[in-house]
């Protein structure tokens, strides 16, 4: 669907954010930075609004790293706080219209309260097909190579698997986000032009998109623009154009 004149032609079913940029938001403004990541909770459901329009049907958003346990107790129960009101408030829409909510990454260290929210929302929406919001949380990519190595070695100890059948797709089978396609278009806010241990095996043949704008600013108009810079792109796949 065409959003103010400009139609995306070009495949795109799995687009991943890094929402950066919420605490020198909040700062600029004088406020605490988690204010910042309340204001970013807000942009999720408009972007993916944005992404349900182009027809896109498939958003991971990085939400809490596995190294963002270095930062302030108190903002990270905030951003806790927000996760859950997310949920609370949005999941009788996202459930409605055919959203699932996966999480991926480990929750046995996050808050409990928080835990059962996602649970929670996991297994009301498993069943839904029509979009899918990927929630990356206590998620690092290194982790999940590892994570995945581990169980396909145990399945081979068990039995159930050799070492032979170890292919790409297989190995993919093993990730958090297996059966999800591989990801298109990564887009990082704020400036910063790196992936942070951001879904690092299914960001292999992305096209990345680097924008200036903070994520509590990144409205459907910047992403938008994101997307104008993601038809311009040559997928090459490491081939060649035209042969």
């Amino acid at each position: 669907m065409a959003i103010k004149g400009f139609s995306l032609t070009k495949k795109c079913d799995h687009v991943a954010f890094i929402m950066d940029g919420n605490g020198r938001w909040a700062k600029a403004r004088g406020l605490a930075r988690h204010f910042g990541h309340h204001e970013a909770c807000k942009r999720i459901i408009e972007i993916y609004e944005a992404c349900r329009e182009f027809n896109i049907h498939v958003m991971s958003f990085y939400a809490f790293s596995t190294e963002n346990w270095n930062r302030p107790q108190e903002e990270i129960d905030h951003l806790m706080d927000y996760l859950e009101e997310f949920f609370q408030k949005e999941i009788d829409y996202l459930d409605s219209v055919g959203t699932k909510i996966m999480i991926s990454g480990d929750l046995t260290p996050i808050r409990e309260s928080t835990k059962k929210v996602c649970l929670e929302a996991m297994e009301r929406t498993k069943g839904n097909n029509a979009w899918t919001i990927n929630v990356c949380l206590n998620y690092g990519g290194r982790d999940d190579i590892v994570r995945a190595a581990k169980k396909f070695a145990l399945d081979v100890q068990k039995g159930e698997k050799a070492a032979q059948d170890l292919d790409e797709s297989l190995f993919a089978s093993y990730l958090y986000t297996a059966g999800l396609p591989d990801i298109d278009l990564m887009i990082r806010t704020s400036g910063e032009q790196r992936l942070s241990n951001f879904l690092l095996y299914q960001n292999a043949y992305a096209e990345f998109v680097f924008t200036d704008v903070k994520w509590p600013d990144f409205r459907r108009d910047a992403f938008v623009t994101c997307l104008k810079e993601f038809e311009t792109r040559q997928r090459r796949y490491g081939g060649l154009i035209n042969g």
